[in-house]
């Protein structure tokens, strides 16, 4: 899964990083740049006046000494106060824009995509993780390219400055060498080995967060698997620090001895100069200068290292962004009707998962064709995993069918604006989602728009019945939820009310989708919700022809739907009212009968 971005795909990050550099940060940006070239004229002038003192000494010239003092005092400071303002105008420049920028593009790919496949595969998991563990390094590594090119024109002007002492030292270029092309052997290695190891990374993650969680750990402790799982956890780190021990190691190996190329090659360029009867001062520039330069060589190292090093970043962001680019749709985007005429449609609609293996891959839903008139409430039904859910993530546009087509009033759904299509849907789940925020708000996120007005969430909590809910919180719809930010823990069924209601918060749907909208609710409060939604369903029909749908376990409570679509390993196997169905004595009278005898030998 490792990918290298070329070094065309490379520089226009780069230049793409520090433009918003300069956009979000102008004067701490600019301030960046003017310090590195101070730092590189400070950084040659310390090592020139430290030669005029020593000089001046042998002449006994004082002019001279004083000249030198002053100026490499002033240089070093100079020096000093440069590099540790720039070392700080860097950090703030790449965490504020890491934060402000790169983060948020991260989620947005992961959200912005319109339907869910990529958030269940690995490959698109595994570079989301290691750009989300690292949005710094980025842009870090566009504002050490140009350090680095710093650092190269201080190299240079320091060993100008060196064959002015003597030409042998112009050798310290070759020696210079050997740390930073031997760090580029090293680093590839570390580059794969994050890549390798984000997997077990996700892994250890998220058996931690199991571990951790309060609504998972009820059952880890009934089970007695607590052990097991941090046996897991500890084997998923282990495996993830082994890989990344490794190659750092190996590249550590690769460094330590372009380091010793150069401590050799400094010690003999110093000797050399030594027995060509050098001055005094030339003799203290070169040490001073040579020592400077080994700083310069490992600054540039760490700097290329980053620079290098962030491919690994680098190159999961631009798969991602390609990701998202690919997955965008081309064809027409046509806004979503107001109101059905006519209903919607499901032409010979296939759709699998995607698996490893192609080959064994099992439709879940399989050549389903059938009308859903507007104005309809419809019911379906159907052992587990027989394509129920998959069926109304299908009408979502959470996937697009593999083969056939949906038809929204004879126009195909995948011509339809997605945003302008969800706009027109609401749809409570039954893996819904749990808001740690106020109640007010938690509802209140099911329409944006009138997320703010009381009598829309007022209306919202009445059609989930969850008025009763909303008057035994401390603070009624004020109340924070959820234990985590010291707020208040609802029961299961209590969230659910929740997410019943956040889906009643939009009035005028053309598709209303209840997906087990009731499974962890007792059946006095399922009645009541499935009697008022009933009657909001005659509403939605009259106002816009809404099509309503209902995927239930619970035979008792579709009975009185318009069309009953009973499913079975993907396939629509019966299509009828429920008197019709019965009468069929097929599936669906099979099924009723079996849960009429179980409610009453209950």
């Amino acid at each position: 899964m490792t990918e290298r971005p070329g070094a065309k795909a490379t520089l226009a990050i780069w230049r793409e990083m520090i433009g918003r550099s300069f956009r979000m940060a102008p004067w701490v940006a600019s301030a960046l740049m003017f310090l590195l070239v101070v730092d590189v004229v400070s950084f040659v002038a310390v090592g020139l006046a430290l030669r005029e003192i020593v000089d001046g000494t042998g002449r006994a010239d004082a002019t001279a000494i004083a000249v030198g003092a002053v100026g490499a005092a002033l240089a070093y400071a100079l020096q000093l106060v440069a590099g540790s303002l720039a070392g700080s105008a860097h950090t703030t420049l790449v965490e504020y824009v890491a934060i402000t920028q790169i983060q948020p593009e991260t989620l947005e790919i992961a959200t912005g995509i319109e339907t869910l496949e990529h958030l269940e595969r690995p490959e698109f998991l595994n570079r989301l993780d290691i750009v989300r563990a690292e949005p710094y390094a980025v842009i870090n590594s566009a504002w050490s390219s140009i350090e680095a090119v710093s650092l190269v024109t201080r190299l240079a002007l320091s060993l100008a400055v060196l064959g002015s002492v003597s030409p042998y030292l112009l050798g310290l270029l070759v020696f210079a060498a050997a740390p930073l092309g031997l760090e580029q052997i090293g680093r590839p290695r570390i580059q794969r080995a994050e890549t390798a190891a984000a997997e077990a990374r996700r892994v250890e993650r998220h058996l931690f967060s199991l571990a951790t969680t309060a609504s998972s750990s009820k059952e880890i402790r009934v089970a007695g698997v607590a052990e097991e799982l941090v046996e897991r956890q500890r084997v998923a780190w282990n495996e993830w620090l082994r890989i990344r021990t490794r190659a750092r190691f190996a590249a550590a190996g690769w460094s330590a001895t372009g380091w010793l190329v150069f401590g050799v090659g400094f010690l003999g360029a110093l000797a050399l100069v030594v027995m060509t009867s050098g001055t005094a001062g030339d003799l203290v520039l070169a040490i001073t200068v040579g020592a400077q330069l080994r700083f310069a060589v490992e600054t540039a190292v760490r700097s290329t290292s980053a620079v290098g090093g962030a491919g690994r970043v680098i190159g999961p962001l631009l798969w991602l962004r390609g990701h998202r680019a690919a997955a965008a749709g081309t064809g027409p985007a046509l806004p979503a009707p107001t109101a059905l005429r006519d209903g919607i449609t499901l032409d010979g609609v296939s759709f699998g998962y995607p698996a490893e293996d192609t080959t064994s891959q099992r439709l879940a839903v399989a050549d389903v064709s059938v009308r859903l008139p507007a104005g309809s409430v419809v019911a379906v039904v159907g052992e587990y995993g027989s394509g129920k859910t998959t069926l109304v993530k299908l009408l979502a546009k959470f996937y697009r069918p593999t083969a056939g087509a949906i038809r929204v009033d004879g126009v195909d759904l995948a011509d339809l604006d997605t945003a302008s299509w969800r706009s027109r849907l609401s749809a409570a789940f039954q893996d819904f989602g749990r808001y740690l925020t106020t109640m007010s708000e938690s509802i209140g996120l099911g329409d944006v728009e009138r997320a703010g007005d009381p009598a829309a969430i007022a209306r919202a909590v009445a059609d989930a019945d969850a008025q009763v809910l909303v008057d035994k919180l401390p603070q009624g719809l004020d109340t924070e939820l959820g234990r985590q930010f010291g707020g208040v823990e609802l029961s299961e069924g209590q969230w659910q009310k929740v997410a019943l209601a956040r889906a009643s918060m939009r009035q005028r749907p053309v598709l209303f989708l209840l997906d087990e909208p009731t499974a962890s609710l007792d059946a006095p409060s399922e009645n009541a919700i499935f009697e008022r939604y009933m009657a909001r369903a005659r509403a939605s029909a009259a106002a816009t022809g809404a099509v309503t749908l209902i995927v239930s376990h619970r035979f008792s409570t579709v009975a009185g739907a318009d069309l009953i679509l009973v499913m079975d390993a993907g396939r629509l196997v019966e299509v009828g009212d429920h008197d019709t169905l019965l009468a069929l004595g097929g599936r669906y009278a099979d099924l009723y009968g079996l849960q009429a005898d179980a409610y009453a030998a209950g």
